[in-house]
């Protein structure tokens, strides 16, 4: 995985992605702009596998999917928080962005700190620290969706 970004509680869609950028659904033009109200250095910060950890309700707001496409345009490889707005959640597994509910793991790990995951077995490490916490494991099905890069893939691979 990667470094730490940390956020706090009810970051909504139009802080993630904002509505100006709209126009288009390309990953890359989106991971320019990720973040970039909330956090304005995100973008040239994030490098991939890096982790966004967040407090609850992450993704609240808009039902967008552009917002999970910028986090996963952008190189994030998981986003971690206690809890996710629930059309957040459904939206960044149909995109392939993996996501972990753990209200501890959100409260230990600070910016910076470089964390790693194991979805299978749910379980999160903050490396810097020498913590490990845990999280609902991903069952096959999800994994699958994830691995084939989201929802439309997986439907095209399954063919």
């Amino acid at each position: 995985m990667g470094i730490a970004h940390k956020y706090g509680e009810n970051v909504d869609t139009d802080v993630i992605i904002p509505a100006r950028y709209l126009v288009t659904s390309d990953p890359a033009e989106l991971a320019k702009h990720c973040m970039e109200d909330m956090d304005g250095a995100f973008a040239a910060r994030v490098r991939p596998g890096d982790v966004i950890v967040a407090g609850k309700n992450f993704g609240c707001g808009s039902s967008r999917e552009h917002a999970p496409i910028a986090i996963k345009g952008a190189g994030v490889a998981c986003v971690i928080a206690p809890t996710f707005a629930r059309i957040f959640y459904r939206n960044a597994f149909n995109t392939g962005l993996p996501i972990l509910e753990s209200e501890e793991a959100a409260a230990g790990i600070d910016a910076g700190d470089e964390v790693e995951a194991d979805f299978a077995a749910g379980v999160i490490r903050n490396v810097t620290k020498g913590e490990t916490y845990r999280a609902e494991p991903f069952p096959p099905f999800i994994s699958r969706l994830i691995e084939s890069g989201g929802l439309v893939e997986y439907v095209k691979s399954a063919k």
